[in-house]
């Protein structure tokens, strides 16, 4: 069995702080960056500031997948490409003194992005670089088939139908009324 085109990335996650009194803070998605064997297995603190915090979560695996080459070709065609990230918050803090986003899955296709949110998930995007979107277009341009266009039946050949969808028929002879003499 051949093996799926992949790549391994780390994601950055960003605590910033909010000037609101109902929110302090906010954890949104910073960056999408290639995986090293120096970042370890386990999420770690890069750092720290009174407005900030920035944490590592190393060891995600993208793959390119042959049945979804649609979704990736979505992608590429935007004019920002990127990376879907779909995160979750911790229900008990693991690593940190209070809980913090966990990733949970990082892909390339737009599909898995409206699964996602379809899914009522917390979904953010970055931008995927250069040699990223070069490496998937290679892989759309290998093996996406758009499907044919269906032709569409023009509306004069739709069936009629009344206010309470019953088949109508029409006729231009003359059902009332006296002859035409």
């Amino acid at each position: 069995m051949a093996q799926r085109p992949s790549i391994e990335v780390a994601v950055v996650m960003r605590r910033e702080r909010l000037d609101n009194r109902w929110q302090p803070w906010r954890w949104v998605l910073h960056e999408v960056v290639r995986n090293e064997p120096g970042f370890g297995a386990e999420p770690r603190l890069l750092f720290r500031s009174e407005s900030e915090e920035r944490w590592l979560h190393p060891g995600f695996l993208v793959e390119l997948f042959r049945d979804d080459a649609e979704g990736y070709f979505l992608n590429a065609e935007t004019p920002a490409p990127c990376w879907f990230v779909l995160w979750r918050m911790e229900e008990e803090a693991t690593v940190a003194d209070e809980p913090i986003p966990r990733p949970v899955v990082v892909s390339l296709s737009y599909h898995d992005a409206g699964r996602w949110l379809d899914a009522q998930e917390t979904v953010e995007q970055v931008p995927a670089p250069p040699e990223v979107v070069e490496w998937m277009l290679a892989f759309v341009q290998e093996h996406y088939v758009p499907e044919p266009r269906k032709r569409k039946r023009p509306e004069s050949f739709k069936q009629l139908e009344d206010r309470f969808g019953n088949p109508v028929s029409i006729t231009t002879e003359k059902k009332y009324g006296g002859g035409g003499s």
